[in-house]
């Protein structure tokens, strides 16, 4: 007698990870973000919400308060060996989450961001600092990194010129990060953004933020909330047990080397919001590129990617502009300037991403830059940017003439030598 197939004894599911679930809370304007957190906690009382306030951080110290729905179980003040906010993470934040898991079991937990806290540096730290001798994913499991904009406020955050330092709201004293640079970094490493209230001007206002986030980060999920009619269970329901994080995503500069979105290219305007997508095989003439910088970015609010010049072609050269400030940097190697037996250093996505997309001429390099703002003409944007390729009577001249250009940017994007390839930018700097 035949027997049938036998279904599987044990099956590994998301659902059977009987680790408690984090669900990380960021945002630049915390009352949205701690009404988002409200919310939560109203949905479901046994949630551990952790919070640090950073007000005293350049003395040495944070104050952490952890509370459940049913009021605050901690309040203390945390001395730190030094102030800053890498030394919050290792010393507090992931120690805090792990002692709670432990003395919590079954609990889940919720973590709010303090506002100038970028969740990148989150995941960095969870991913390489340990508790204890093990790292924080053993006891939890990260469930989303979700941002909170405030949709009264979001495009005067965007557009603003104003850095850290002189609001006084720096994590360290040598924190010279720009307002827009936290926001948009808080907005590309989400894979969920809630846009919480309504504009001051009103719904078609409103309506548009939201389409400017899409436009900004197309990866994640996008949720609407009007703060004055909150359903707290359909929220908790949306936003926690998603399973949305995925921490082999690269940071947004190296998305576009290693395969994934980086921006979508709608090109016609939607309540004003456009944004373009400019790709090219042919390498920029440095010297043409320098003299439209202020130009391609005068109408944008964002824009990022990553480019080569002529006179630098084995460097992948990166490109971020929020707040009025444009910043480039190294990062690192194109793929077609290191010997094979390098490669295997390189991620395994990256080199995929290569192969899927290798010129036989320019091997993996290339342009790829995404600008987004409001009344942008992306023909005029992509024609400027056109014009800065070489032609085909410099592109006849070859590698070695390329490299005698004038190039004013020189010197700005160094290569270091003893090391591999690497995608994550070795510092950018304003252009």
């Amino acid at each position: 007698m035949s027997s049938s197939p036998q279904a599987p004894t044990r099956a590994v599911t998301a659902d059977a990870d009987t680790r408690p679930s984090l669900t990380v809370l960021s945002g630049f304007w915390p009352a949205a973000t701690f009404a988002v957190a409200r919310a939560l906690l109203a949905a479901d009382e046994s949630l551990l919400l952790v919070r640090h306030d950073l007000t005293g951080i350049r003395d040495g110290l944070v104050r952490r308060v952890v509370r459940t729905g049913a009021g605050i179980i901690e309040d203390e003040q945390v001395e730190l060996k030094h102030g800053c906010v890498s030394c919050t993470l290792r010393e507090d934040v992931l120690p805090t989450l792990a002692r709670l898991t432990r003395t919590n079991p079954g609990q889940d937990l919720v973590l709010m961001l303090p506002e100038v806290v970028e969740p990148e540096a989150v995941a960095a730290a969870c991913a390489h600092c340990l508790v204890d001798g093990a790292p924080i994913t053993e006891l939890l499991r990260i469930d989303s990194y979700v941002t909170v904009l405030d949709a009264e406020h979001l495009l005067d955050g965007l557009a603003s010129t104003e850095d850290l330092t002189t609001l006084g709201i720096q994590a360290a004293e040598d924190d010279h990060r720009a307002l827009a640079d936290v926001v948009v970094r808080q907005i590309e490493y989400a894979d969920t953004l809630v846009l919480w209230g309504q504009s001051r001007e009103g719904e078609f206002d409103t309506g548009r933020m939201a389409i400017l986030l899409q436009r900004m980060a197309p990866w994640a999920t996008h949720l609407r909330v009007n703060g004055d009619l909150v359903d707290a269970g359909t929220l908790s329901r949306q936003l926690r047990h998603t399973h949305r994080h995925r921490p082999e995503t690269p940071g947004v500069l190296a998305r576009g080397l290693q395969g994934y979105t980086l921006g979508a290219h709608e090109p016609e305007p939607d309540c004003g919001v456009v944004s373009a997508v400019f790709r090219a095989r042919r390498p920029f003439h440095p010297q043409r590129l320098h003299d439209v910088l202020e130009v391609v970015n005068a109408e944008v609010i964002r824009s990022r990617g990553h480019l080569w010049l002529a006179s630098q072609p084995d460097t992948v050269v990166a490109w971020e502009f929020a707040g009025g400030g444009l910043a480039m940097g190294s990062l690192g190697h194109w793929l077609v300037s290191l010997p094979e037996d390098r490669w295997d250093h390189v991620e395994d996505q990256r080199r995929l991403a290569a192969a899927l997309d290798w010129d036989p001429y320019y091997g993996d390099r290339h342009q790829h830059l995404v600008f987004i703002g409001l009344d942008i003409d992306p023909v005029d944007l992509h024609r400027t940017l056109a014009g800065c390729l070489l032609t085909d009577a410099e592109l006849a001249d070859g590698e070695e003439t390329w490299r005698t250009y004038h190039d004013p940017f020189a010197g700005c994007f160094p290569l270091n030598t003893e090391e591999l390839a690497d995608t994550d930018t070795e510092g950018a700097r304003p252009a």
